[in-house]
């Protein structure tokens, strides 16, 4: 097999063929699928190795200490020969994977083989293809969590050990010193604890990435930023905790924690930092110095770590092992979003060239992926991943029921899109009639009723589902809820109208179509407005009819999220482009006239800018580009479509023309102001499809596949391949 591993004296890295270990008692064989390079710690090592003796000599004066006792004891002849044969011997590197379990010792009934766990140990999750772990260093993956998340399994539980040694409780404010892979992660469970986190590092890309992923406020620790932020989070008291995550020669950790805590708050280190403690501010504060013991109780315990005896749950809640299996369902529930750390993913193979990648800086990176082949000697992404495409199933076939003007309308969910872009069409229409509208807060529900006219505002959804009078529901919430309302919507045999997204999973796409399926109600439209836009529409039908394949390119200039969104609730709430992405999709297919066969997605490190390029069955492809970072002056939505010697070409919904040849056949324009996305037209045409009885405006098929197109490149990121879109029978 091979394994990844270093020559301290000459600095050397080298892929080598080494023997596969054995499988002893007491633990698993393990099959590497990804591992992770600790980007803090791993460099670190790297980077001493590259230095002169003098300079490996300065960076470890702890071993230095060491040599000079072995002087005393043996004599220099003796201590020399044993250091240099030290140091000339290959060492192993990495400490943090996932792998599939290929062989089980005796006395272990955990797991069997096939089974995925994540590892660690820097003697037992090694950047090998096969490594022997025993017991208490690995942890069963829970299931629908990706493999390369699990790999982040060793240094999320360096980071929940931060957490748990820094005791934070609801409401605490908290500082994260160092927004590398650890600090990183650390904010994340600090803000899923409860705390308000404040970041600093001196990078703006972390600053902005540790922004994204829930810190209330970060900023350079040598400006005036963070200062600010802790006194007006805390009304001027300081900190409850700071964590220390950062690394270097630089005092400024210890004295930024001692200047912004509060009066006997905590400071944790959690990375190795220098620790010149300011005795006066330290004293005059009565700060509590902690430091976290890297993945928590049974590091360093050799029968804990070797020989598998668990320390008694009732006595030591949070051992390594659990701290691990901890982290894990975090990442699998959504709590902990780590694949925006993931910066870059390699094939193990070229592990060598990573390395020195990472080290000449060529490679900025907050976490990298070693991908390693799979049991047939291909990369895993080999197998292309798949998203399903689950079949519209509906038992009743009749047309739907027309219904005597007007048409009732509910609205579950009055928030802002509501009330700016659906309502006031909504509310200028003889042929509907406002009948209720649930909210969660009273408030906004008795704001809506004034504002529109609502005959009820209530925040009873089970009366408003179960009143027959209801024609239609609109489900205009938070994303995460949209699938379970329309569900239920539908089983109560009400037309629905669901903003984007329709579901942020595929189990919840499933569950809409099997409620669809159950009652026979298949009156479902999902928002996707642009298909409706007038001036988009005449452009199309100026385009007209094509023989070849197409291009078309849209580029989407979202913009920044104001700090506290919810959009920015990854967890919860699906990523940005998973909230609004299906807009895209779906206006690509119209204008193709079909449906998506495969989705391939890729992304800048650091944020959450992508490209995903759809393929139709024809050949046409349609490239969506989805940036965030781009400037505020830039039009929001471009769209260029090529085929049969024509094109089409849309700029902001303000202009659009057609080409022929060399000349523009068409030009149509509209004010800025008077900019319109189709919203208007879509609520038309869904009411006229309620009040007649009519189909839907968009068919149920289109609607599914969008859906799953849209989940599709969540999966193709993840997976670093193209996905297929894979209809079911």
């Amino acid at each position: 097999m091979k394994q990844v591993v270093q020559n301290y004296k000459s600095g050397e890295l080298a892929v080598l063929d080494v023997p596969v270990p054995g499988c002893k008692p007491g633990g698993v064989l393990v099959r590497s699928a990804y591992s992770l390079i600790s980007t803090g710690t791993e460099l670190m090592k790297v980077s001493e190795a590259g230095l002169s003796m003098m300079g490996k000599a300065r960076s470890r004066p702890d071993q230095v200490a060491k040599v000079v006792q072995s002087v005393a004891a043996n004599g220099v002849p003796a201590t020399y020969r044993k250091v240099m044969g030290k140091l000339d011997s290959y060492t192993p590197l990495g400490y943090s994977l996932c792998g599939v379990v290929e062989q089980v010792g005796a006395g272990i009934d955990d797991v069997t083989v096939g089974d995925l766990v994540a590892c660690a140990g820097n003697e037992h999750a090694l950047h090998a293809e096969l490594n022997w772990v025993p017991k208490n260093l690995y942890a069963p993956v829970p299931d629908g969590l990706a493999p390369r998340h699990a790999a982040f399994g060793t240094v999320g539980s360096i980071a929940l050990q931060g957490v748990r040694q820094g005791e934070s409780q609801l409401g605490d404010v908290a500082l994260v010193v160092g927004l590398g892979l650890i600090g990183q992660l650390v904010v994340q469970l600090l803000a899923a604890s409860g705390a308000r986190v404040v970041g600093a590092d001196p990078d703006p890309v972390r600053c902005a990435l540790a922004a994204r992923l829930g810190a209330a406020a970060c900023g350079d620790p040598a400006s005036a930023a963070v200062e600010t932020a802790v006194a007006e989070l805390t009304g001027g008291h300081g900190v409850d905790q700071v964590y220390l995550a950062a690394g270097g020669g630089s005092n400024q950790p210890v004295e930024l924690a001692a200047r912004l805590s509060r009066d006997r708050g905590r400071v944790v280190d959690i990375g190795k930092c220098r620790l010149d403690l300011p005795w006066n501010a330290y004293y005059e504060k009565e700060l509590d110095v902690r430091f976290s013991r890297s993945y928590g109780p049974g590091r360093y315990d050799p029968e804990y770590e070797l020989q598998g005896r668990d320390y008694p749950i009732g006595y030591v809640r949070w051992t390594e092992r659990r701290n691990l299996a901890c982290f894990l369902d975090l990442v699998a529930r959504g709590r902990v979003d780590v694949e925006p750390l993931v910066s870059h993913t390699a094939d193990f193979d070229d592990a060598v060239e990573t390395y020195r990648r990472l080290k000449d800086g060529d490679l900025k990176a907050v976490a990298v992926l070693f991908r390693y082949p799979d049991h047939a000697g291909k990369p895993e992404e080999a197998q292309a991943p798949v998203v399903a495409v689950p079949p519209v199933n509906v038992r009743a076939s009749a047309p739907g029921r027309s219904v005597t003007s007007p048409v009732r309308l509910a609205f579950v969910g009055a928030g802002n899109y509501a009330t700016s872009m659906l309502l006031p069409h909504l509310a200028r229409r003889d042929s509907v009639a406002l009948s209720a509208v649930v909210t969660t807060t009273a408030l906004s529900a008795a704001n809506a009723k004034r504002k529109f006219g609502f005959a009820e505002a209530t925040t009873d959804l089970d009366a408003v589902l179960g009143d027959k009078s209801i024609d239609a529901v609109f489900v205009v919430t938070r994303h995460s809820s949209h699938a379970e309302l329309t569900r239920r919507a539908l089983l109560a045999g009400k037309a629905v109208f669901v903003e984007k997204p329709l579901a942020l999973t595929e189990d919840d796409l499933a569950g809409v179509l099997a409620a669809v399926e159950e009652s026979g109600n298949d009156r479902l439209q999902v928002g996707f407005n642009r298909r409706f836009a007038p001036l988009l529409r005449e452009a199309r039908q100026r385009f007209g009819a094509r023989s070849g394949p197409a291009s078309l390119r849209y580029l989407v200039n979202a913009g920044r999220l104001e700090h506290g969104s919810w959009y920015l609730r990854q967890g919860t709430e699906g990523s940005r482009f998973a909230g609004e992405g299906g807009h895209f999709i779906d206006t690509a297919s119209w204008l193709l006239g079909a449906d998506p066969v495969s989705v391939y997605a890729v992304a800048t490190s650091g944020n959450q800018d992508l490209q995903a390029v759809l393929r139709y069955p024809d050949g046409s492809t349609a490239t969506i580009s989805y940036v965030t970072t781009g400037p505020a002056g830039l039009p929001k939505e471009t769209l260029d479509l090529v085929a049969d010697g024509k094109a089409l070409r849309l700029d902001d919904f303000v202009r659009a023309a057609v080409y022929d040849g060399r000349h523009k056949r068409w030009v149509g324009s509209r004010l800025p102001k008077a900019r319109d996305k189709g919203q208007n037209a879509e609520l038309a045409a869904f009411v006229k499809a309620v009040r007649t009885g009519g189909p839907m405006p968009v068919p149920l098929e289109s609607l599914v596949t969008t859906t799953a197109a849209t989940l599709a490149v969540q999966a193709g990121l993840a997976a670093g391949a193209p996905v297929t879109l894979a209809r079911t029978p």
